[in-house]
């Protein structure tokens, strides 16, 4: 699948103070974590990927049950009624894509990553473009990463659709069917994360992917990307996988694949998950 730029012991004051806690307070919590425990069993039962995450959804739901409970009854709220055969789906329509995965500074105020942390620039600027694609290329080769080499103009139309689309959605093929990922533009990086993870730790949701474009050699005409995974959640076939698809629908001439990102972001209650699996399909099938 070969695309133009693909290549991770208390005190005794506070002890007394606990003790003399109000009943109804205690029976509050008491039925909150039962609750929130019940609502862990039926994620269990309906999401397939809930094994793959049990122990980070386990400890937000110790942490905090009230809080914990609060986000799953939110998700439930949102969920669409629906037949048995619906119930498989992977949540992708509770989603509200206008909930940060990140918050603090907008993206234009954001500190760049900088490619001489990486790179010793000085020695690659009397280098063409053809030259420095090649040394960055090899330089990867057998690293738990993906990298490409950008063109200019792809990359001006991605930075363009991110300020309007800057979270989406993207399949990757499981054994149960696809996972959704929640990706995220920031600044010059793009943050990729479980949809499950998500809907439990909402912006504190660990990354499974991370890329990074870096624009120092632009006047050469190219855009040098590198992006780091997390081989414990995806492998490097699945990365290379959300990279494709990010192309295809960041940096490409595609009217449908628009008006996805469009529908998406401004009309996410007339979203289809299934029409970005189809998406994802297509390409399998031109690849």
């Amino acid at each position: 699948m070969a695309l133009s730029w693909i290549r991770t012991a208390k005190p005794k004051h506070l002890l007394t103070v606990a003790l003399k806690q109000p009943a109804a307070c205690r029976t509050f919590q008491m039925t909150a974590r039962q609750r929130s425990e019940k609502a862990l069993e039926q994620m269990k039962e309906t999401n397939p990927y809930f094994e793959k995450y049990a122990s980070k959804i386990a400890a937000a739901q110790q942490s905090s049950p009230e809080q914990f409970l609060a986000r799953l009854e939110s998700v439930e709220k949102d969920k669409p009624k629906s037949g048995p055969l619906e119930e498989k789906r992977d949540y992708s329509e509770l989603l509200n894509p206008k909930a940060p995965l990140r918050e603090g500074k907008s993206s234009e105020d954001a500190v760049h990553r900088k490619l001489s942390d990486i790179m010793k620039i000085d020695l690659v600027e009397q280098r063409t473009a053809e030259e420095i694609k090649e040394i960055w290329l090899k330089y990867h080769i057998g690293k738990e990463v993906v990298c490409a080499v950008i063109p200019v103009d792809q990359y001006d139309l991605m930075m363009e659709r991110a300020k309007k689309y800057p979270m989406f959605i993207l399949p990757i093929p499981r054994s149960q069917g696809y996972e959704f990922i929640v990706l995220q533009f920031f600044a010059n990086t793009v943050h990729f994360t479980p949809l499950i993870n998500y809907q439990v730790h909402n912006v504190n949701a660990p990354e499974c992917l991370n890329l990074a474009l870096y624009t120092e050699l632009r006047d050469k005409g190219i855009i040098l990307m590198r992006g780091e995974y997390d081989p414990k959640v995806i492998g490097g076939q699945e990365a290379q996988c959300l990279v494709n698809q990010l192309q295809m629908f960041y940096s490409q001439q595609n009217e449908m694949k628009l008006a996805l990102l469009e529908t998406f972001t401004n009309n996410p209650d007339k979203f289809k998950h299934m029409d970005v699996i189809e998406e994802l399909n297509n390409l399998k099938i031109g690849a």
